[in-house]
């Protein structure tokens, strides 16, 4: 038997974030994408009663952001549920009000920052369990190298963040980096589209996991500063957090097809 002809890679397929012809396709695009991520937020129990909220700029009125309506399930939504919310709180499109407390934040980081498309923040256990000992995350594992010196801690807590001023601080505090622990409080990660936030999200908060686990078993060993900031080149672009993202969509797209009603 011969041996067999290897396949040009350039005819192997491989994923990549797609493009849209039209703005109209694009905003059905972020809008499937944000409703995806919220029912993955839910199977994942990052839902807290009505705390939660997920923010995707709409790709035309680049000052109103799609998001999850006040006090809906996360694992319950479809693209039909979600709101066009605008800069300074206002519900423009749907029929449901906005978590107004939880927005104020996100609309000063989308402000703040041109290039964010999307921002998760949930109250997820070992995010806030982290976040009560006001420390950020260490470079002890290859995953968590993605947000070596790419994350801070706003180390203050203020309660819930329903002044403008307050979100500001935040929003200046997060700088240009992809993610931020607020002390007492959990995670906000942001990317250049939904699929990258919800990815940062999802494996920072698996990072406090083993963070936690790692000190209480003993004295984690780091990795060098070099090689965490070779892993981070590496790692930790919004594009390598799409891919990485895109095994968790497929599975929640095929077993809940009408959440795209």
């Amino acid at each position: 038997m011969s041996e067999p002809t290897p396949i040009p890679p350039e005819q192997l397929y491989f994923a990549m974030p797609p493009t849209h012809p039209s703005v109209e396709e694009e905003r059905r695009h972020r809008k499937e994408r944000l409703v995806a991520a919220l029912r993955l937020f839910g199977r994942h129990g990052f839902d807290e009663g009505v705390s939660g909220h997920f923010t995707v700029r709409d790709p035309e009125l680049t000052d109103c952001y799609w998001v999850n309506p006040f006090g809906l399930a996360f694992a319950l939504l479809t693209v039909g549920d979600l709101i066009l919310v605008n800069g300074d709180g206002k519900v423009v499109e749907g029929h449901h009000h906005v978590n107004q407390a939880a927005f104020t934040l996100h609309a000063q980081i989308h402000r703040a920052r041109p290039d964010v498309v999307a921002a998760a923040h949930s109250h997820s256990p070992y995010g806030r369990a982290l976040s009560a000992l006001g420390e950020p995350l260490a470079p002890i594992t290859q995953d968590v190298c993605a947000f070596y010196e790419d994350h801070v801690l706003y180390n203050a807590y203020t309660g819930v963040v329903v002044d403008e001023e307050e979100a500001r601080k935040v929003a200046a505090a997060l700088g240009p980096h992809k993610a931020v622990i607020l002390r007492n409080h959990g995670l906000l990660t942001v990317g250049d589209s939904v699929d990258a936030a919800a990815w940062w999200f999802l494996t920072m908060e698996r990072c406090c996991q083993v963070q936690l686990a790692a000190k209480a078993a003993g004295k984690p060993v780091p990795i060098a500063h070099q090689d965490a900031v070779r892993t981070r080149e590496q790692l930790g672009s919004d594009l390598v957090a799409w891919i990485n993202y895109q095994p968790l969509y497929q599975q929640i797209a095929r077993r809940e097809p009408e959440m795209f009603g």
